[in-house]
């Protein structure tokens, strides 16, 4: 893991669209993600997200923002522990885990603020994947005209949160995407787009309701 932040930092660093921000005492400095970071233990992340670990990169060239992935109430404690920044909760369907859940951010936003953490909420414009898992039914989430994804983010910045995730990355097969669509209908199945909205209604919206977070 070091040396790949090294790699990634001496390769791509000081390029414009590299992504820094600041919290707490870091200003300007990488912000990483880190995807199913629960699978591996606290004390292994510790070794170098803890100041006083073994491999540490606190307070060197390849410092940043490392941000874990919360799923499960219990993975509060591995986030403390394992000395990550903050958090994330990826899933972007209300009531699938316990950080996926609208009810529960407020209460994990108090959590972060009072343990100096950065809470990263996750939203998303709606969810189906049943043709590529037909058993997973009772996640689907309707987009309801983009009034899933406009709730979902105004319960994300009712926490006072000041970054939120976004969930889609051209995900298609789990109906996740907020690129610009068109109807499309192949052998196996048929992507759907997105109405009499047209097909930059997602990116309109996100603009329009980010500019409330800024």
């Amino acid at each position: 893991m070091r040396t790949q932040l090294q790699y990634l930092i001496d390769t791509y660093g000081h390029h414009r669209a590299f992504y820094r921000t600041s919290h707490g005492d870091k200003h300007s400095v990488p912000l990483i993600y880190i995807y199913d970071s629960y699978l591996v233990g606290a004390s292994q992340w510790a070794e170098i997200l803890d100041k006083h670990g073994e491999h540490t990169v606190r307070g060197t060239d390849i410092d940043a923002i490392f941000i874990g992935l919360l799923v499960e109430g219990k993975h509060q404690n591995e986030i403390l522990k394992a000395g990550f920044d903050g958090f994330y909760t990826y899933f972007a369907t209300n009531g699938f885990t316990f950080g996926s859940s609208w009810k529960n951010w407020p209460i994990i936003s108090q959590w972060a603020k009072s343990n100096n953490l950065m809470f990263i909420p996750s939203v998303g414009p709606g969810y189906i994947d049943t043709e590529v898992r037909p058993w997973n039914r009772v996640n689907t989430r309707s987009r309801a005209g983009g009034k899933y994804y406009k709730e979902s983010i105004e319960k994300a910045m009712n926490t006072g949160c000041k970054v939120i995730s976004i969930t889609s990355f051209n995900e298609w097969h789990e109906g996740t995407q907020i690129e610009p669509a068109v109807a499309k209908t192949i052998p196996s199945r048929k992507y759907e787009d997105y109405g009499p909205n047209g097909p930059l209604f997602y990116l309109d919206l996100t603009k329009q309701l980010m500019k409330k977070l800024s």
